[in-house]
C-alpha cells in the first residue's frame, strides 16, 4: 500500500479518534472520519503488544492492508480509517480477517452497496 494511503502521525490518529465515529465487532474496532477534499481513503493500523510478538502483529497488519487493497473499489474515497485489532485476531486467517473487516465496514456504511445481478 502506498505511503499516501497511510495515517502515520499521532495528530492524525487523534483527530480521527476525537472527531470521527466508530463501530466494532469482536475482532476489530473501526474509527472513521469523513474528509471532503481527499482524493482517496487513508488507513491507520494499531495492534497492541498484548496481542503477540512482533511477527504476529506485523502479520495482522499485512492482512489488514491487503484486505483494504482488495476492497478499495468498494470503499468511499473521502474517509480516514483507523483500525484497532483486538485479541482474537492473533489466531485468524487472512480470509477470516477480511470477512471481519468487511462486516465492520458494511455496518458503518462506508462501503458502496454491491449491485445484485
Amino acid at each position: 500500500m502506498k505511503k499516501t494511503y497511510r495515517i502515520k502521525k499521532n495528530e492524525e490518529f487523534q483527530q480521527v479518534f476525537q472527531h470521527g465515529q466508530s463501530f466494532a465487532n469482536r475482532q476489530l474496532v473501526l474509527y472513521y472520519l469523513k474528509k471532503q477534499h481527499q482524493p482517496h481513503f487513508r488507513i491507520g493500523l494499531s495492534v497492541s503488544k498484548k496481542i503477540g510478538s512482533a511477527v504476529v502483529r506485523n502479520q495482522i497488519k499485512r492482512y489488514l492492508r491487503q484486505a483494504f487493497h482488495e476492497l478499495e473499489p468498494e470503499l468511499f474515497s473521502q474517509f480516514d480509517f483507523v483500525i484497532i485489532a483486538r485479541k482474537p485476531t492473533y489466531k485468524m486467517s487472512y480470509h477470516e480477517m477480511k470477512s471481519s473487516l468487511t462486516h465492520v465496514l458494511t455496518r458503518s456504511k462506508v462501503m458502496k452497496k454491491k449491485r445484485r445481478r
